[in-house]
């Protein structure tokens, strides 16, 4: 199961910290970063347990759980930017009258009708989780779905990838194996979307690439590694510089 899996398997307190424990192994959800007990791990002059680094990592490499669940595309959280902006700044401790300043809206009142639909959305949340769970242990023809990968652009129909459809796809266009070269670059937006998938598990969480690099691992792939590498930042998976001089992996 990848990080990606792992994520919306997660349970939601494992969510709010932002980690998993899976036996001797401590799990960022956020990006995959590892840790293991029983190893100490240094870091500007502290030295940290596996738990605790990891705890530092989410902080240091993602601002915070919170932070990072924020910026996760509108169809991944159902949240407008306008609530998006309102969440951050109750998060920072702000009050109404210091929200209502800073986002030159109504006044204190308007903040507090604003902090009701919330805690409305939080309610149906429940109820919704509720009832999926329930859902769940009953429904016995619902097929298994591929996660969306938290950093995806562009969140539509594309997305509705069964596991069994999955499968099909990357038989088809990598017939040597995953590891092997891809036969030809599908044609079909959700055909990309799970090829890019496999192709992006090429590379490493929290390295950063040259330029040349992330072309000789493409070249391995795709004769047009070009045209592989924008996809793979057009879909969310790398991102780099503007000026082209360093790529690493989104998280």
């Amino acid at each position: 199961m990848d990080v990606t899996e792992q994520f919306w398997e997660a349970s939601l307190e494992e969510l709010k910290h932002g980690y998993i424990q899976d036996g001797e192994v401590f799990r960022c959800l956020l990006c995959g970063r590892e840790t293991e007990k029983g190893i100490i791990y240094p870091e500007d002059g502290r030295f940290y347990e596996a738990e605790r680094f990891m705890r530092h990592h989410i902080d240091k490499a993602h601002e915070s759980v919170f932070h990072y669940l924020l910026q996760l595309d509108k169809k991944l959280t159902g949240l407008t930017e306008h609530q998006k902006a309102l969440l951050q700044l109750f998060y920072q401790g702000k009050s109404d009258r210091e929200v209502q300043e800073e986002m030159k809206i109504g006044s204190s009142s308007t903040i507090r009708n604003h902090r009701f639909v919330l805690k409305e959305k939080e309610r149906q949340s429940k109820v919704y989780l509720a009832m999926m769970e329930l859902l769940k242990e009953r429904d016995q023809h619902a097929p298994s779905f591929i996660g969306i990968h938290q950093t995806a652009k562009m969140v539509d129909d594309r997305y509705n990838v069964t596991e069994e459809e999955n499968d099909k796809i990357l038989k088809k266009y990598f017939p040597e194996g995953t590891e092997g070269a891809l036969k030809s670059f599908p044609p079909r937006e959700k055909q990309k979307l799970i090829v890019l998938r496999e192709i992006a598990r090429h590379f490493q969480h929290e390295r950063v690439y040259t330029e040349k690099e992330i072309n000789q691992v493409l070249k391995g792939v795709y004769e047009d590694y070009v045209t592989i590498r924008r996809y793979l930042i057009e879909y969310g998976f790398l991102d780099r510089k503007s000026d082209g001089s360093q790529y690493w992996l989104k998280s």
